[in-house]
């Protein structure tokens, strides 16, 4: 199996259901940030020494193969595998269980005192991206309520885990912090 097709050399892609469209439309754009964020997942998830955490972003990595497929789809009834009610519970189950866990979760933070939570941050940003590519989309295209919700609710999650992660507190006193000189 040859990895090119060349049938992309125009700066044209095929969608899930054979759409052909340019490779920067927003659907594009929407499902490839969906692809960027479940690889940096991956990639904090080798940081991560509780298993059960690992456990958590792996299955979250599958189900952003359905949300990636969801948003890669132009015509409507061509992909089965939508994000549904049970999906975005339990990324609140996720977050009910870790948010107790957590000292000053009610503080302004400078992220990322461990690799583990560092990472997590920056997946928290490519998510938060994602959502606001998905919201452009919806402008023009139908994009499922509970896709978006996963999505927003897919931040809050990975906002979690990152805090809790988190070797120290590092909290933000802003006057403090705008009166210090940079270097």
């Amino acid at each position: 199996m040859k990895i090119y097709t060349k049938t992309g050399d125009k700066g044209q892609t095929s969608l899930y259901d054979g759409t052909r469209v340019d490779k920067d439309s927003l659907r594009v754009e929407a499902y490839g940030t969906i692809d960027e964020l479940s690889s940096s997942i991956g990639f904090a998830a080798r940081f991560v020494e509780e298993k059960q955490i690992v456990d958590i972003l792996t299955k979250i990595q599958k189900r952003l193969f359905f949300v990636a497929g969801e948003l890669a789809t132009a015509e409507e009834g061509k992909y089965i595998y939508k994000i549904n009610e049970e999906d975005i519970r339990s990324l609140e189950r996720i977050i009910d269980d870790y948010i107790p866990k957590i000292k000053g979760i009610d503080a302004f933070i400078v992220p990322g005192t461990s690799n583990s939570s560092a990472a997590l941050h920056v997946s928290r940003t490519i998510c938060r991206r994602a959502e606001r590519r998905i919201i452009t989309l919806k402008k023009e295209s139908d994009v499922s309520e509970l896709l978006i919700k996963f999505v927003n609710r897919l931040s809050d999650v990975l906002y979690t885990l990152a805090r809790y992660l988190e070797k120290e507190i590092m909290e933000m006193d802003f006057k403090k912090s705008y009166e210090e000189k940079i270097y």
